[in-house]
């Protein structure tokens, strides 16, 4: 019987996901020989988790799932016992990067990571609390029934099994480490209403996730491609294709990983949108096979975006994400460079390049993303209202800003160099759930 983990990381009071994604590990133990944690990362205030492990409480029992619902003192105490049995020079630190203050989406599935390897997981499958599933007659589609037909098994085993086979022979006897899906529904970034105002503004924004030195059909189809999943076409029969997955054909919030979760951490930057999507890049630029299927989750959007607070929140974490770029867009030119250099013997990505380019990448010249805070600034003052309010925020934090994403990409290098001997010491940290922890 094998062990996976499915996971939902939240922040905001989502009863309802909860209870979907019960559902989801009910249909996998139905369906498939397995034995799945439910693993609730809760970073909510005391009233939404109350009401979470009340929801928790009430969910049917089954002896093949088990439910850990872990506030953040919870995880805190797993970390700070992990991170105590390694030879760390910097456990406060490394305690830091893996449980922030701020938001973080790549710290909190990097805490799944090492929680799933504590519980024997052999995979993790990761979902969002603003997301829900689709139907068709009635019945569910939860991505899950894919990920557990592939996901770490040979490619060729796996390939009768999928509607169609896009891999090269050569991938055949690799492992199948990724499975994941889009989603459809709202824009996974909460800028439409830029596009609705002004969509050539929303253009010369969105462009800035690209290289300066692409052209403009190259900037023109990225923006089009950008933040819009699989649209909003509704399920109608399944489909999966086994190939070297597209980075932008799936979404973190439908996902699933093996092997590769425990040889490189997620980027822990804070207060950064797509700062948990790098795994996906390394899978491809790695030529690991993957599986693309077309059960998308929904996304939606939650009321506390439309607030002013809310507003201010996100567009800071989507300059961030652009500001990210100057980094990461050498890392993936040259994690595709590199290709196999990125594996070892037994196919199994290696972190030290990974880390090596990360440390690189640091010493780049700012110059770009003082560009990018320039056209930022005229873009925000171009839409007005609050738009033009927040181009005075980014004034005065510019400097901070510059100095951060900086900083973010190298706190993922130094994190990429511990996780290796943080893996190996989750393995021996036990995870205690709420009824058996001390009073």
């Amino acid at each position: 019987m094998r062990r996976i983990c499915l996971t939902l990381p939240t922040n905001r009071l989502c009863s309802a996901t909860i209870e979907a994604i019960a559902d989801e590990a009910a249909y996998a133990v139905e369906h498939f020989d397995t034995e799945v944690h439910l693993l609730i990362l809760d970073s909510c205030d005391a009233p939404a988790h109350a009401e979470h492990a009340e929801t928790v409480r009430r969910l049917p029992h089954d002896p093949r799932i088990v439910v850990h619902h872990l506030d953040e003192t919870r995880q805190r105490a797993f970390l700070q016992q992990t991170i105590g049995r390694t030879a760390a020079t910097k456990p406060d630190l490394l305690l830091e990067l893996m449980l922030p203050e701020k938001l973080s989406y790549g710290a909190c599935t990097n805490r799944a990571f090492l929680i799933a390897a504590a519980l024997g997981c052999e995979s993790v499958h990761r979902r969002d609390s603003d997301s829900r599933y689709q139907t068709l007659n009635g019945e569910t589609l939860f991505p899950v029934h894919h990920e557990l037909t592939s996901l770490g098994r040979r490619a060729a085993d796996t390939a009768p099994d999928v509607t169609e086979n896009m891999l090269g022979e050569r991938h055949a006897d690799k492992t199948v480490s990724m499975v994941g899906s889009s989603f459809v529904g709202e824009l996974s970034v909460d800028i439409g209403e830029i596009l609705d105002i002004d969509p050539d503004v929303y253009h010369d924004m969105v462009s800035l996730w690209a290289p300066m030195d692409w052209s403009g059909e190259q900037k023109k189809q990225l923006v089009e491609e950008s933040f819009r999943g699989a649209g909003t076409d509704p399920f109608v029969r399944d489909h999966s294709t086994l190939a070297l997955v597209d980075p932008m054909r799936v979404d973190m919030c439908n996902i699933s990983f093996h092997g590769v979760h425990e040889r490189v951490p997620l980027p822990p930057a804070t207060d950064t949108i797509g700062s948990d999507y790098f795994l996906i890049h390394l899978v491809h630029d790695a030529a690991l096979p993957g599986v693309l299927h077309n059960r998308h989750i929904v996304n939606f959007y939650t009321g506390e975006r439309r607030t002013d607070a809310g507003f201010t929140a996100y567009q800071l974490r989507f300059v961030k994400f652009l500001l990210s770029m100057l980094y990461f867009n050498v890392i993936y030119d040259r994690m595709a460079q590199a290709g196999p250099e990125l594996v070892d013997e037994q196919g199994q990505v290696r972190a030290a390049p990974v880390a090596r380019l990360a440390r690189e990448s640091a010493l780049r010249d700012r110059a770009e993303n003082v560009q990018r805070l320039d056209a930022l600034d005229v873009a925000y003052r171009k839409l007005g209202g609050r738009y033009a309010e927040f181009a005075d925020l980014l004034a005065a934090r510019r400097e901070r800003l510059l100095d951060e994403a900086r900083g973010d990409i190298e706190d993922f290098a130094l994190l990429t160099e511990s996780w290796e001997a943080l893996v190996q010491a989750a393995r021996d940290t036990p995870v205690q759930t709420p009824t058996e922890w001390p009073a």
